[in-house]
């Protein structure tokens, strides 16, 4: 795998999401070390200058106010890292602290950040090395950026804190042991120039984001599996009824149903029943879906902003100026997990309606629950309410973060985002997304299963082998839990897209 360079603009979700996965490497060009050292030269005039320079020669937040000696100017940004390492709950998954620490050395590698070389170059010796800051889930409210998380990322460069190697976990001063190399000495600017942030709720951000986009897309699979089974009518997907309401999302899902849909022999043979309209969730499906979609791009537009922004404080101009500002507010990227939050949760509801409309007897003209010998069996009774469950939580997990907000550091701080409580929060919204998706699925597999052996479109008959080579058929009561585990798998591993895809074309989102 090639080296990923940092500190260039732009990188893409695509790199983005590289840099999330173990295997992949960085480093910086000649190009960008350059902007690195004359950033650092900027610092370094000033503070020989005597100026006062926040956050450099002088105290954090409410104590800004305090001049620092010059002596000490080292120790302030080592006692920053220290005290501010004070994040509690479990750990991060070590996909999210790779991606924030790749993030965080990009941040700084565009040069306005004043730190030196010598600073980002231990920071990527670790992560080069496999070796993962341990950064505690919870303690950030998202202004100045996340700075306990943040705090404990940067701990292993001067050989505190914790890191993952892979499946142990290693004090900081034993990675850097292991690497050859000697904790490093924070010089002025370095240690707020590491805490200052965004990155950690980007991270999330981003890789909740990345399983979005591809729940966006199962979720047009699910439905056209499901207008399928209740032998539903593809007119309400006509493009020229989209047109005279052309939201992109909602063009993009009339346009997948229809492909998938394609060629059915299902649609032609129910072409005269006496059904006037199919339910909301089916017939509505472009509206509502296409609004998700509509959403998920929009924080696809902000975390790929964010992600190649400049988040640190004060900034370091190439002219000499030193200027505090407030890039570190996490307030866009929150703001836009509480729209990912609302889009992928309308998902998991509309689909869980679909789910009710398969195995309701009085609904489906199926057998009750889709169970082969109803009474005896119970079917899908059960997985109906296991998706209710999870689309209820997801309705309490979507309340928006971006709106609360507590003063802290003595009312210095006195607005903040709680993004990564909103990032964190959209991750467990997809987690459960995906469980309700798969649970449709496979509930419109057995729909098909037991209504007349007609093929259906090419689409959907792709989705249905994609989804017999790993699940068989219900014939009888059995475990569904480990159905319901593998239909998740299916869904968030892409093979069901996957192999979608590769009968219709990409599916638009």
């Amino acid at each position: 795998m090639p080296t990923i360079l940092l500190g260039e603009r732009p990188l893409p979700l695509v790199t983005l999401i590289t840099l999330s996965r173990p295997g992949a490497r960085i480093g910086l060009s000649q190009k960008v070390r350059a902007k690195i050292a004359k950033s650092r030269a900027v610092v370094t005039k000033g503070v020989a200058k005597g100026a006062a320079l926040y956050g450099i020669n002088t105290g954090f937040g409410k104590l800004a106010g305090v001049r620092i000696p010059d002596e000490q100017l080292g120790q302030l940004q080592r006692n920053l890292l220290l005290s501010h390492a004070t994040g509690v709950g479990d750990p991060l998954p070590q996909e999210q602290s790779r991606l924030a620490f790749a993030l965080r050395i990009h941040n700084l590698a565009l040069g306005f950040s004043g730190v030196r070389i010598e600073t980002l170059e231990q920071a990527m010796a670790l992560w080069n090395g496999g070796f993962l800051p341990v950064i505690p889930a919870q303690g950030s409210v998202g202004a100045s950026g996340d700075l306990a998380p943040l705090s404990h990322m940067a701990l292993p460069l001067i050989g505190c804190g914790e890191v993952h190697a892979g499946d142990e976990v290693i004090s900081g001063a034993e990675a850097l042991r292991r690497l050859g190399r000697e904790p490093l000495e924070l010089a002025c600017k370095e240690g707020l120039a590491l805490v200052n942030g965004t990155q950690v709720m980007t991270a999330i951000g981003c890789l909740a984001l990345h399983r979005a986009i591809l729940l966006a897309k199962v979720a047009d699979i699910a439905c056209a599996m499901t207008v399928e089974a209740l032998r539903g009518s593809e007119k309400p997907f006509q493009a020229r009824l989209h047109e005279l309401r052309p939201h992109p999302g909602q063009q993009a899902t009339a346009a997948n149903l229809c492909a998938l849909l394609a060629n059915s022999k299902i649609m032609p043979s129910h072409a005269n029943c006496t059904k006037v309209q199919d339910a909301y969730s089916m017939r509505c499906a472009p509206q509502v879906h296409g609004a998700s979609k509509d959403g998920i791009r929009y924080a696809l537009d902000v975390l790929v902003t964010e992600a190649n922004s400049v988040t640190d404080n004060p900034l370091v101009f190439p002219g000499g100026d030193v200027v505090s500002g407030g890039n570190f507010h996490g307030q866009p990227v929150s703001q836009a997990m509480d729209f990912l939050k609302i889009a992928v949760s309308t998902l998991a509801n509309i689909s869980e309606r679909r789910i009710e409309q398969m195995v309701n007897p009085d609904i489906s003209g199926l057998p009750p629950f889709l169970a082969r010998n109803p009474g005896l069996e119970s079917g899908f009774m059960i997985a109906q309410v296991v998706a209710a469950s999870l689309a209820s939580e997801n309705k309490t997990l979507a309340h928006p973060a971006s709106v609360d907000t507590v003063p802290t550091s003595a009312n210095r701080e006195d607005h903040v985002s709680m993004g990564v409580t909103a990032a964190r929060h959209a991750g467990l919204v997809v987690a459960n997304t995906a469980k309700v998706l798969g649970i449709e699925v496979l509930c419109a597999a057995q729909a098909l299963d037991l209504g007349e052996p007609l093929r259906p479109g090419v689409g959907v008959a792709a989705a249905v082998a994609a989804l017999r080579k790993r699940i068989a058929g219900l014939d009888g009561d059995r475990q569904l839990a480990p159905d319901l585990a593998e239909a998740e798998r299916l869904v968030l591993d892409g093979s069901l897209v996957e192999a979608v895809e590769q009968k219709v074309g990409v599916l638009a989102v």
